[in-house]
């Protein structure tokens, strides 16, 4: 029965990498156009959008179900299982605010450097781990006393971080073309690794059993390193604003959000092999992403883009259309 299964499995995962991408879900959004990053909810599956000055809590099949208030700024959420809690980085308030997981009751908000960005926990040393853009530092919370128990100078913006599970994190440093790779147990940055081609990292995603990084770059590149040693093992075409990454271990894709409006796919054959698969048409603006790991569904954030002419300088995000924010639901078909 247990080899029954095994077989039905390989061969679900097979037909999915075969078959091709596409939107095959839109959720409607009310309220302001701006957001950063998505989370899902890992025991219930939902959804956490930042969205503007609160966090709006959706189910996979796009139903309201919550709302965090008063998180200013909102950039990113992360969860511990473990102690029942989420928490958010509100980029304008210089703050972290922390809920509990099941009900969204905000617990504290916590004092951390100047606009916090991407927040993460990471499970091996049981911290929360928040990039300080402007002050360019990692805020480290200790989760079960809600306190900042250190704060570790980067020497440059941090824009993602991940972990290897094996006490390193890996952070992208957007204004230095590198990763910078830290000691959890030391609290120490180790090592500085120049990401060569690729200019501008943003999105950052690990596969934690080939140890390999995947750093997504602003001049429409992913450079692949090796987690190990900081070599550049590939670099992929990717297409242009990618601001999120995430791989896939069942399927082994890896994922880059672009705000051109394409999610480009890349396959990983092993761990010194990497080639695009699909470039999905999405919507110009998705530039980040999150993958539901149990059904392989990939959601990004969006808004309409204005036809009428900008008074932005190039290169910053483009005008929205009021009233269009919206999360896209890819998955294979």
């Amino acid at each position: 029965m247990a080899f029954s299964v095994a077989i039905a499995a390989i061969a679900c995962t097979g037909n999915i990498y075969a078959q091709q991408f596409k939107v095959v879900n839109s959720f409607p959004v009310e309220g302001e156009t701006r957001w950063d990053y998505i989370a899902v909810q890992p025991i219930s599956g939902n959804l956490y959008v930042s969205h503007a000055t609160k966090v709006e809590v959706i189910s996979p099949d796009g139903l309201a179900v919550g709302v965090i208030e008063n998180t200013d700024g909102v950039h990113g959420i992360c969860f511990s299982t473990e102690l029942n809690k989420g928490f958010t980085s509100n980029g304008k308030a210089n703050t972290v605010t922390v809920f509990g997981m099941h009900t969204n009751e905000v617990k504290a908000i916590i004092k951390v450097g100047e606009n916090p960005d991407y927040i993460m926990y990471d499970a091996f040393s049981k911290k929360v781990y928040v990039c300080n853009g402007r002050s360019k530092n990692l805020s480290v919370i200790d989760p079960t006393t809600n306190k900042v128990v250190n704060t570790i100078s980067l020497g440059g913006k941090p824009e993602t971080a991940v972990s290897d599970m094996e006490g390193h994190l890996y952070i992208n440093i957007e204004d230095k073309n590198e990763i910078a790779v830290l000691n959890v147990n030391t609290g120490k940055v180790e090592a500085h690794w120049p990401l060569k081609k690729g200019t501008g990292p943003s999105g950052l995603a690990i596969d934690l059993s080939t140890k390999r990084l995947f750093a997504g770059c602003d001049n429409k590149l992913l450079v692949v390193v090796n987690a190990r040693d900081g070599k550049i093992v590939a670099d992929v075409p990717i297409g242009e604003g990618c601001d999120g990454v995430a791989f896939d271990p069942m399927l082994r894709n890896v994922y880059s959000a672009n705000g051109e409006g394409t999610l480009t796919v890349i396959h990983e054959d092993d761990a010194m092999t990497f080639k695009v698969t699909q470039n999905v048409v999405t919507a110009k603006s998705a530039r980040t992403l999150v993958i539901n790991e149990r059904n392989h569904h990939i959601y990004l954030p969006a808004a309409d883009v204005s036809s009428a002419p900008s008074a932005k300088p190039q290169g910053h995000h483009p005008d929205l259309v009021p009233g269009t924010f919206k999360v896209l639901d890819v998955a294979a078909q």
